[in-house]
This record gives structure tokens, C-alpha cells and sequence, in this order.
């Protein structure tokens, strides 16, 4: 009673004072996606919120309608789409979350009988990489689920996904609501891989039914208390009290602040929630001082104290974070230590694991896979999470199997070599002709079965394959002797080579018991030596005497016989003696010239020749792996004189024979430019073919700009033009200033590398001029390449048109799905002068002039008509201009700012 006079009291001091209920701003509803499923036109509700159809958000699908009644007990007729059980894969819907940090994403499933069958559905849902929760309309018709969602791209996949004879999977409505930036986020919990799954978000003390948008800008659904509060030991309060919300960053509303659940007597104030399922969940609470005192009191969860002593000012807001692990249900209580303890709103969420998405490389290595095919797989989002990809299986985030049998490849493409992690491939019956090929970095490779196939030779891949375990090649065309290089793989338990044109001598490294060979269907292949003319030279075979006997003139068949073997021997011997001095004619002949080109590289005195020894030592026995690639593997090592060398090992020697790669490392040492890396060195000896180029300590551009070592805070707007300068600059020497001129065939940011003074330089690949071999990267390569199958210096533009880009946008290729020029989302904006899509940490720190320059030679680089693009002189000339730009820009704003070297303007 005493409680209740002084709340009486307190209100009319209020209403004395002219505290009246503060106006509430109509939110902006910039951002609000609301879906209708199945729906065929657009509508207003009553909350003034718009509805559209569903049918550009997602490609599949049947719709009908339902009979619904509202709690009001109003019937009506509303929309739903159902996707068939029998489809398979994801049935997604990609909803656009540009300009946000954080969405609220809400679905809703209805069934009601819409088929007819009595049979509700049951199926699971997942958002981006993550399984979001289970569906179970037997439980409850309708579902709403409610999740608050980290944002990392411009498209979050919501899918459906049924389950074996759960039914259709259904949905009627979707809505995606922007949240606050930094909202949700405490010391004890933020948005690291993991996401918020609605359980509990009520409004204490308010008995009027769910609160929403307007009262709510953010259009969360506040629902009454009445069921989780013991109402004999606390009372609902409402107060239009003014309070400050300005440090509150969930920006809750201020009509759900202004109730609250105060607490009458010295005693507690409990709520108890129980929980579907034993999980880890977070807790938000929020206490509006909306009383004349300040009330104290302890904060317990499930008993334990999460605060003592806790002060609720007058007209103040404050809100307390909690998480408790491995939990079925949750009692949050409050202690009275003084005067009257109260709860205004709380929020209990479940916390959702968010896996980590497969690596870029991997993705658009397995896409380019994809469109070399002409099939389309259903391959979009991540191949890992939360299903695997058709034909791909995964560990983690880790794409460790592919299996593409019965298909038309024809070819192993360099871009099976990007797929490090492989563990399996499976590339039987796939039209395979010609050389293996382009495997030699898979070094994590256990099972490789290129069975059925027209392959017809080896190849020199197989040494590196060191955790190679079973290798099938049954039922090809491989020729010749089997390679020693076999025998090297330790691990290998199974080698099937049957039904093949093999011949000679099996390597005696093969023959051991830990090793199964399956040899049948061969010319000749055997551990014995009994094949070993005839693997030696094939061509030659010992010719057959045919001896006829007379029937008659039986004096002279016996010498006959005589007479036709010896000749027969005679005749073998001769062939023999002919092939065995054309074989060291030949050999003589290939020794001097190598030798001799050795001695013109020492002549030209442009790269330091190493032994194997030497590299051995510079290496540390090849101890620190720094790269990876179709080619091989790249290592750290130190010269004698200290200076650190990035050593490359090249794997795939048989594109090159030893005068070849002379001949490039050659070519090599003559393309010299201060923005490309440069040559040290090369090594030749011991069936190795090893380049040593100079090692740069600041890693790629991409490291720098969104890496997990990210060190952008240093990459401002200068210093970007600054490194596109240095690479533009590499990439036109290659196109114009290199005799023979060179198309680069790999520019992406990974392949842009900096200086300890974050100069740039462009490592080039390979000096090949063979333009029909594509090196590019998904998201990088020209869209005109899959249909001329021809690379240019326009490709080379191209690619750097996408880095300038990510140099824009802070952020990798904006997109891996659909065509090749789809990557682009940026352009449209650059295209029309405007800076939606510039990183956001450059805001307000570049000029604009500069800007737009970038921005147009970028859009006109990743023209889809090669005949559009600028050369890369124009897009240098572009860049400089903008860069000059850009530093007078900073000259004026900071006065007598030094500019460093770094930013120096360049001529």
C-alpha cells in the first residue's frame, strides 16, 4: 500500500511538472526489406511498412495460398511458397544488406493445411556459413524465428533446407531490418564468427500486448511480461519521465524504457525462461531510471552474482551484458540492497556459431573449375558450409575432396593446381588426354584417380605428391616406362596401372611389400629385366628368322637353319650396334650445348648461378614454406651475405626442358624494372630447376588491405594510389618497355608485393608468351577469355582494373557467383560519380577529384569489350594524375604537412 501511494504521488509530481510523453521520430525506413512469399503484388500494412513479392529475391519454388486467421479472429487469405522435398540442394534467397554492419533478419513459416494432407512440415534454415535453427511446424503454426546477423558482404544467403521425409519446406514471409552498428556488443561477447538467435525480448510491466515499429525505428517485436513475473512481489510501472538514451547503442525504444517491473518489498524480483535446447546464451538487460531515487541492488543469473551493488540513476539508461554456457533454462533475479530495485525490457539470445568461410582461392578456383566444365553445379555461396557443394567434400572450412567423374574436362587445368588442401581427386572417365599435368602442389593429396581416361604419359608431377596413398590410372594410354620418381612416394599402398601401353623394367623402388602394383594389360612390364631392350627402344624390335623346310633334300635343312640364324644374329647385332652409337651420338651432342649456355649466363653476368648445395644452406633444408602455387612451393632463405631471397622451386619441370629454362632464366634477367621483383638467381643441377628472386618483407597488397595480419590502418588514400602508381608502372614496362613484350596473366592483389617502405612491385609469373594458357584467378580474368580463349595485354588491364577496385572498396572481388564481369558491383556507382561503395575508412580523407579520376579508369578497365579498356600506359598516366591530386589535397588541409618520401609525387 505504501509502495502504491508513493507511485501515485510520483506520477502526479510528473504530470504537475508538465512531463508529457515525449515525441517519438518516425524512423527512417531506409534499409527495410519486407518479403511477401509467394505473393504476386506489392502492399502498405498498418504500421506503414511495404511489401513486395518475394520472386527477385529467390529463383525457385512453387506458390499458393492459405487460409489464415489473425488474432483478432479475422480470416484471410494469405500468400506462402513451399519448395518441394525432392528438390535437391539450397533453396535460397539472397537478401541485399549493403550499407550495414548488422540486420535483424526475421522469417515466418505458415503451413495450416495448405496441402491438404495434415502433415506439417519439419526442415532447417541456415544464413550465410551457419545452421540457423530447426523448424518444426507440428510444434507451432505459425514460426517466427529472429536473428540479429553479422554483416561482411553486400548478399546474405537465407536458405531452406528439408530434411529426409520432413516434407515441404514452407515460408510465408522474410523481413531484413538494419541494425546500429556496435549494437550487441560487449566485453564478454561480440560478432566473432558467431551470430544472436531470438529466444526472449520482453517489455517489463507493460501489459498492452507486443510493441513494434514505429515505437520501435528498428522494428524488433517487445513482448509482454505477464507470463515470467511473479506479480505478487513486484508491479508494473509506466512513466513518460524523459530519459537520456545517447550511450545506449542497441538504441532500445523509449516506450519500452518508460515501463518497467518495480520491486514493492524488501525482497527479490525474478524472471525464469526456459530454454528449448542446452546452448550458450546472452543476456541484455536495460534499466531506465524513470523513479525520484536510485535505486541499488545485486544481479543474479541461475545464483550466481553477475553484479552487486547496482545503481539505476534518475533519468538515466544503462544496460548490463551477461552470458551463461551450456544452459537449459535461465532465472535472472534481482536482490534489493536499496530503496526499489526495477527491470524496464530484457533480451535473452541464443549464441550461433558462425563457421569460417572456405578460403577466396580455394572459391574461385573450384568457380573457374566450374565454367571450364559448361556445367552448372549449383555452386554458390561457400562450398563448405552449411552443406557442401555438389561433388565436394570438406574438413572445416577445408575443401579436401573433389570428385568430377563422368564428365567432359578433357584437361587438367592450372587451376587444379590452387586447390592445396585437396586430399582426393577423382577425375576417372572425364576425357583426360595427353600429359598429367598441373598437379604438383596438391602436397596433401592422398587418393588421385584419373582412370578411363586417354592420358598417354606421365609426366613429372608425381615426385612432390609426398602424401600420395593410392594412385589409379587403369584403363588409359599411358606409353613407355614406368617413372622412378613413383618409387620416392613413401605412403603409396596401392599403384594401378593396368590396361595400359606400358613397357620395360618397373623401378625397383616400387617392389616392396608395402606396395601393391597391378601390372596386367600391358605390353610388357615387369620387375625383370626381360623388357628392357624393349623399353630402352621401343621402335626396335629383334627380328624374326623364318626357317622353311623342304620336304624333300633333307641334306641340306640343317644348314639351312644354320645359315638363317646366324644371319638372323648378325642382322640384330648390327641393328643394335646402330642404335646404341646414334643414342651417345645424341647425348654428346646435348651435354655441350647445355654446358655452353651456362658459360654465355656467366658471360652475361645478370644472375648469379647456385648450386643445389647452396640453396640447401640458404634454405635450411627448404624449412619455411612462404608460398604456395601451380609450380611448386616458394621458401625463405638467406644468402651468405645476409640478404633474405625468396627461393622458388619449380615442380613442373616437363613444360621446360634444361636449354629451355636456361633460355628463360635468360629472358628473366633481362626484364629489369624497380617495380619488379627481381631476379637473384636460378639453380640447374640435380633435376631441380629453382629461381632466386629478391624477398620482400611487406607482403601483398592484399595482406595489407584485408589480410588477418590486416595492416590497412596504414593504407590511406595516397598511400593506395602511391602502390597502384608502382604497379602500373611494372605492368606497362612488361607491356612496353620489355623486348619481347610480356603479358602477365596472374594481376591480382596477392600478386602485387611491397617493400619494408611500401613500395610496390609485381613479381612476373613466367615469361611465357603462349596466350591460350589462362593463369588468372576467378574474379580477376577477362570475361572475353572464355569465349576467344586468348589472353592479351587487355587482360593484363582487365585484372588491374579489379585491384583498383579493392583499392577502392577496402574489400576482395565483390561477388564469386555468375559471370565472370559480375564481379564488378562497384561500377555502376563509380560509373556515375558516386561514393556509396568507397571503404568506409577513407571517408572524408581523399579528394574527390581523385577519387572519381580512380574511379572512371577503374570502370573503364573491367569493360566486358576488350576494345573499351584503356592500355596500361593510359591507365599509369590516369593514376599519376590522380595521385598528384590527391597530395596537393593534403598539402592544403594540413598546412606545412611533410610529406614522406613514401607520398612523394611521381614524375
Amino acid at each position: 500500500m505504501e509502495f502504491r501511494c508513493f507511485l501515485c504521488f510520483w506520477v502526479c509530481f510528473c504530470f504537475l511538472l508538465g512531463f508529457g510523453v515525449p515525441r517519438l521520430s518516425v524512423a527512417d525506413r531506409q534499409g527495410f526489406l519486407s518479403l511477401s512469399c509467394g505473393g504476386s503484388s506489392s502492399f502498405v500494412d498498418a504500421s506503414n511498412i511495404s511489401w513486395i513479392p518475394d520472386s527477385t529475391y529467390v529463383s525457385s519454388g512453387n506458390v499458393t495460398m492459405v487460409n489464415f486467421i489473425e488474432e483478432g479472429g479475422s480470416s484471410s487469405q494469405i500468400p506462402l511458397r513451399f519448395f518441394l522435398e525432392s528438390q535437391e540442394g539450397r533453396q535460397c534467397y539472397r537478401l541485399p544488406v549493403q550499407n550495414a554492419s548488422l540486420v535483424l533478419v526475421r522469417p515466418r513459416f505458415i503451413y495450416k493445411n495448405y496441402d491438404g494432407l495434415n502433415k506439417p512440415p519439419s526442415f532447417w534454415v541456415s544464413l550465410g556459413t551457419a545452421s540457423a535453427a530447426n523448424i518444426n511446424l507440428t510444434s507451432s503454426d505459425p514460426w517466427v524465428e529472429e536473428f540479429i546477423w553479422p554483416v561482411n558482404k553486400d548478399t546474405l544467403p537465407f536458405c531452406l533446407h528439408s530434411i529426409l521425409d520432413g516434407g515441404n519446406p514452407v515460408i510465408s514471409q522474410l523481413e531484413v531490418r538494419p541494425l546500429p552498428g556496435g549494437a550487441y556488443t560487449s566485453s564478454s561477447w561480440e560478432f566473432s564468427n558467431k551470430s544472436l538467435r531470438k529466444r526472449f525480448r520482453i517489455n517489463c510491466g507493460y501489459s498492452g500486448g507486443p510493441l513494434r515499429y514505429p515505437l520501435d525505428p528498428y522494428d524488433r517485436i517487445w513482448d509482454a511480461d505477464q507470463k515470467f513475473s511473479p506479480a505478487q512481489l513486484s508491479s508494473g510501472f509506466n512513466n513518460q519521465l524523459p530519459l537520456n538514451l545517447s550511450n545506449i547503442q542497441e538504441s532500445p525504444p523509449a516506450a519500452v524504457l518508460q515501463s518497467a517491473r518495480v520491486l514493492a518489498r524488501k525482497n527479490i524480483l525474478s524472471y525464469n525462461f526456459q530454454l528449448d535446447k542446452t546452448g550458450d546464451y546472452y543476456a541484455v538487460l536495460y534499466f531506465g531510471g524513470i523513479l525520484p531515487v536510485s535505486p541499488s541492488f545485486d544481479i543474479l543469473a541461475n545464483g550466481d552474482v553477475v553484479r552487486s551493488n547496482y545503481t539505476v540513476k534518475s533519468s538515466e539508461v544503462s544496460v548490463l551484458f551477461f552470458i551463461r554456457k551450456g544452459i537449459t533454462s535461465l532465472n535472472i533475479t534481482l536482490r534489493n540492497v536499496s530503496f526499489y530495485p526495477l527491470m524496464n525490457a530484457i533480451e535473452i539470445y541464443e549464441s550461433v556459431d558462425i563457421p569460417l568461410e572456405c578460403s577466396t582461392t580455394t572459391v574461385s578456383a573450384l568457380q573457374v573449375i566450374q565454367q571450364y566444365t559448361d556445367l552448372d553445379f549449383g555452386w554458390q555461396d561457400d562450398p563448405c558450409s552449411p552443406t557442401w557443394w555438389k561433388h565436394v567434400g570438406c574438413e572445416g572450412s577445408i575443401v579436401t575432396s573433389l570428385v568430377l567423374s563422368d564428365m567432359n574436362l578433357r584437361a587438367i587445368s592450372p587451376t587444379f593446381g590452387d586447390l592445396l588442401d585437396l586430399k582426393t581427386l577423382d577425375l576417372h572417365n572425364t576425357s583426360l588426354a595427353g600429359e598429367i599435368q598441373n598437379l604438383a602442389s596438391l602436397q596433401e593429396l592422398e587418393t588421385l584417380n584419373l582412370s578411363f581416361n586417354k592420358l598417354t604419359s606421365f609426366g613429372s608431377d608425381f615426385s612432390t605428391l609426398v602424401s600420395l596413398q593410392i594412385l589409379d590410372l587403369q584403363n588409359n594410354s599411358l606409353e613407355g616406362p614406368v617413372p622412378d620418381s613413383l618409387g620416392s612416394l613413401k605412403n603409396l599402398h596401392l599403384l594401378n596401372l593396368e590396361n595400359n601401353k606400358l613397357r620395360g623394367t618397373l623401378p625397383q623402388s616400387l617392389n616392396k611389400e608395402s606396395l601393391e602394383v597391378r601390372t596386367s594389360g600391358n605390353l610388357c612390364l615387369s620387375f625383370s629385366s626381360r623388357c628392357t631392350d624393349l623399353s630402352e627402344n621401343p621402335s626396335l624390335q629383334t627380328p624374326e628368322v623364318t626357317v622353311f623346310t623342304p620336304k624333300h633334300r633333307h641334306g641340306h635343312s640343317r644348314k639351312a637353319v644354320l645359315v638363317g640364324t646366324i644371319a638372323g644374329a648378325l642382322c640384330a647385332l648390327l641393328v643394335i650396334t646402330v642404335a646404341v652409337f646414334m643414342y651417345k651420338r645424341r647425348k654428346e651432342d646435348e651435354v655441350p650445348s647445355s654446358s655452353r649456355t651456362l658459360t654465355e649466363i656467366r658471360n652475361w653476368n645478370a644472375a648469379k648461378i647456385f648450386s643445389y648445395k647452396e640453396i640447401k644452406v640458404a634454405t635450411n633444408n627448404f624449412k619455411d614454406v612462404i608460398g604456395h602455387g601451380s609450380f611448386g612451393s616458394v621458401y625463405l632463405g638467406k644468402l651468405p651475405d645476409g640478404k633474405l631471397v625468396a627461393v622458388k622451386v619449380r615442380f613442373d619441370r616437363t613444360q621446360l626442358g634444361a636449354d629451355s629454362f636456361i633460355n628463360e632464366v635468360y629472358l628473366l634477367s633481362q626484364v629489369r624494372h624497380q617495380n619488379l621483383v627481381s631476379l637473384e638467381g636460378f639453380c640447374c643441377e640435380s633435376k631441380q630447376q629453382i629461381l632466386v628472386y629478391e624477398y620482400l618483407p611487406g607482403g601483398s597488397l592484399a595482406d595489407n588491405l584485408y589480410g588477418s595480419n590486416s595492416k590497412r590502418v596504414t593504407l590511406n588514400w595516397a598511400r593506395r594510389l602511391k602502390i597502384a602508381v608502382d604497379a602500373a608502372k611494372g605492368l606497362d614496362y612488361l607491356h612496353n618497355g620489355s623486348n619481347p613484350r610480356i603479358i602477365h596473366r596472374d594481376v591480382k592483389c596477392s600478386n602485387i608485393l611491397l617493400d619494408m617502405e611500401m613500395n610496390a612491385k609485381v613479381p612476373h609469373t613466367d615469361v611465357s608468351h603462349v596466350t591460350t594458357v589462362v593463369k588468372g584467378t576467378a574474379g580477376y580474368l577477362d570475361p572475353e577469355y572464355f569465349s576467344t580463349q586468348q589472353l592479351t595485354e587487355k587482360s593484363d588491364v582487365y585484372s588491374f582494373g579489379v585491384v583498383l577496385l579493392e583499392l577502392i572498396c577496402g574489400r576482395e572481388p565483390l561477388s564469386h557467383s555468375g559471370s565472370p564481369d559480375s564481379y564488378n558491383l562497384a561500377k555502376p556507382y563509380l560509373q556515375a560519380g558516386t561514393f556509396e561503395v568507397v571503404d568506409k575508412s577513407l571517408k572524408g580523407s581523399f579528394d574527390v577529384e581523385s577519387m572519381r579520376k580512380v574511379g572512371s579508369i577503374a570502370a573503364s578497365s573491367v569493360e566486358r569489350d576488350a576494345s573499351q579498356r584503356p592500355t596500361m600506359g593510359e591507365v599509369l598516366a590516369e593514376l599519376k594524375e590522380a595521385y598528384s591530386i590527391q597530395l596537393a589535397y593534403l598539402a592544403s588541409q594540413a598546412g606545412h604537412m611533410r610529406i614522406s618520401s613514401a607520398e612523394s609525387p611521381v614524375h
